[in-house]
């Protein structure tokens, strides 16, 4: 564990825009205070430094984000494909330009290592790339019709306003991946980013005016966690919202989808997952081992795509569990993102860290052994969310690490011995985002890929996520796919012409 010699504020006034940091929520244009004037403080989950603070806004504020996004909709969806795609592409100009800055200030309020905050910040920008290019495509059909005299023509048109409520994992990347694909599409937007992480959203709109995108087209507001749920609620049942974009937990996208269904939303929900990451005992055992590395504790494990279960052959088990913990011990360095040579920060909340470590006392109960790990760093109690890198094993498949998703820098490697046991527990839950594997088996690979019931596999690697695509799961994981040539599909209605030239 590093040392913590890291004065937040200090490292905020390294940013070299100041005007960056946004300390108002974003509505019709214009830079806004709660109409409480109440506010919710921001913290460094490294340092547990208040950095700043952001509007706590209530339901009341939601409908004045509604309406201005929905005056914007009369004019922004008559807008030309290229007309928005010239516009998205000046936004990712100044996205690019400001990359560092934006890094940074992702690193103080996620507490990511700074080289993760800029691999997201180039990886958010690319979904604006993308669909900067993808705003032109938005091809109809021209159907032969079986009536004589009759031509049928298909159409697709924005749905409308679109709420978009994103996570504190990816606070840069999880709007520009909706919010891409919305505007593309002709769409506006209400954005609610997560109450831990609201200055990089906050960035991402400063950087969207000054690229010339209309006000009201997108707007953002900011709360509390206590305002969540109004919030929440009032964008998924007023009436003038046609969409909802979430990004989150199982248990919440089932509350907003419900919710949501009262005015029968279109609704696209990235849900959670349970990754399982399975080694056969052909696999390139060293490959396997680092692709897990990064698979496993990217975001200290805080990401709905990391590998969760670890299921290893028993021919090959105690290999497998040896190079990978000489791989955790030697390239893992626990620290302050923005200290030199760490690679694993904090967790970015306390409750996070409390599932954490209650999910590896639960599991030694039942009868698994801490290979590494397994605790707080020690000398640090009090100054930050920090959980060190821990492998187990002997982990029992009826333990909460097991059966949920963790979201933090747990690893439990399980044996098995067949492939149809292996699939069988892998497919043993109720969720279904993504799944990876290792086999140098060619038929093997087509027969697991097949059969692992889950949205996304990576094959003989531990990367399924880039821009061109399709991103989304199956069974309680979610609806809809994100990024691609289908992401702009949830944001469009497709409306039938039937002509009569008789």
């Amino acid at each position: 564990m590093q040392a913590i010699r890291i004065s937040s504020l200090d490292e905020l006034s390294k940013i070299k825009d100041q005007s960056l940091i946004c300390r108002q929520a974003y509505i019709n244009g214009e830079w806004v205070e709660a109409a409480s004037q109440q506010q919710v403080d921001i913290v460094d989950p490294a340092t547990l430094e208040t950095i700043g603070s952001a509007p706590d806004m209530d339901a009341s504020d939601v409908k004045l984000a509604i309406s201005a996004a929905t005056r914007a909709f009369a004019s922004w969806k008559h807008t030309t494909g290229k007309e928005r795609s010239q516009l998205l592409r000046k936004w990712l100009e100044l996205i690019l330009a400001n990359k560092d800055d934006l890094a940074r200030l992702m690193t103080l309020e996620n507490g990511k290592p700074l080289a993760e905050a800029q691999g997201e910040v180039m990886y958010g920008a690319s979904y604006i790339e993308w669909f900067s290019e993808e705003a032109k495509r938005g091809y109809g059909d021209i159907v032969p019709s079986p009536i004589p005299g009759s031509r049928a023509l298909v159409m697709k048109q924005p749905v409308g306003v679109v709420a978009i409520i994103t996570p504190y994992n990816f606070p840069n990347a999880m709007i520009t991946r909706k919010v891409g694909a919305a505007l593309a599409a002709g769409c506006t937007v209400v954005i609610r980013p997560a109450h831990e992480t609201p200055l990089s959203a906050l960035a991402l709109c400063e950087l969207a005016a000054r690229a010339g995108i209309p006000p009201g087209v997108i707007n953002m507001v900011t709360c509390s966690a206590k305002n969540t749920p109004a919030v929440g609620l009032e964008l998924t049942t007023n009436p003038e919202v046609r969409k909802v974009s979430f990004t989150g937990s199982t248990a919440v996208g089932k509350l907003l989808m419900g919710q949501a269904s009262t005015t029968m939303k279109r609704v696209s929900m990235e849900l959670g997952g349970n990754a399982p990451f399975i080694v056969f005992e052909d696999a390139d055992i060293q490959k396997a081992a680092a692709h897990l590395l990064q698979c496993k504790f990217r975001n200290a494990g805080q990401t709905c795509v990391c590998a969760n279960r670890i299921y290893v052959h028993d021919a090959v088990y105690d290999e497998f569990v040896g190079a990978f913990t000489a791989l955790v011990k030697e390239k893992l360095k626990v620290g302050h993102g923005l200290s030199e040579g760490t690679t694993i920060g904090p967790m970015i909340t306390k409750r996070g860290l409390d599932k954490v470590e209650e999910q590896v006392q639960l599991a030694v109960a039942s009868g698994a052994t801490v290979v590494l790990g397994g605790k707080r760093p020690e000398g640090v109690a009090g100054k930050g969310y920090f959980f060190e890198p821990t492998v187990l094993v002997n982990v029992s498949d009826d333990v909460p690490m097991t059966c949920e998703e963790t979201f933090g820098p747990l690893c439990p490697i399980y044996r098995f011995t067949s492939e149809d046991e292996v699939i069988r527990r892998a497919n043993a839950v109720s969720v279904g985002l993504a799944g990876y594997f290792f086999s140098r088996d060619v038929a093997r690979v087509f027969r697991v890929a097949e059969a692992l019931e889950v949205g996304m596999v990576g094959a003989n690697t531990g990367s399924i996520g880039f821009d061109a695509a399709p991103f989304g799961g199956v069974k309680e994981s979610g609806v809809g796919r994100e990024g691609s040539r289908y992401g702009m599909d949830d944001y469009l209605n497709i409306k039938l012409i039937n002509l009569s030239v008789e």
